[in-house]
């Protein structure tokens, strides 16, 4: 899971909007349009990236055909401390 963390949020050139999703899904679940607005992205940029996300198990979803709500998956926070080493590069 280590790698995939490093690979979906540091190296790629969509790393830091991913990174940037992730930090805004840990401090509270929340749906693709909030995330598009909070962050100042379009949403169809944020689905990508959330795509990307739970694709490579970052990232988890409601079963709910409509508003699904995203939050970080167990398995992201079995490696949380990885999750924040990575975040704090990629501010840098």
């Amino acid at each position: 899971m280590e790698t995939v963390l490093w690979q979906t949020l540091a190296g790629t050139r969509g790393g830091p909007n991913r990174a940037r999703v992730v930090r805004a899904l840990a401090d509270q679940p929340r749906n693709a349009n909030q995330l598009a607005d909070d962050l100042d992205l379009a949403y169809n940029t944020v689905r990508y990236h959330l795509d990307v996300l739970e694709d490579n198990g970052v990232i988890t979803s409601s079963d709910a055909d409509y508003g699904v709500i995203y939050l970080p998956s167990e398995q992201a926070r079995n490696h949380w401390d990885t999750v924040e080493r990575i975040l704090t590069q990629v501010d840098d």
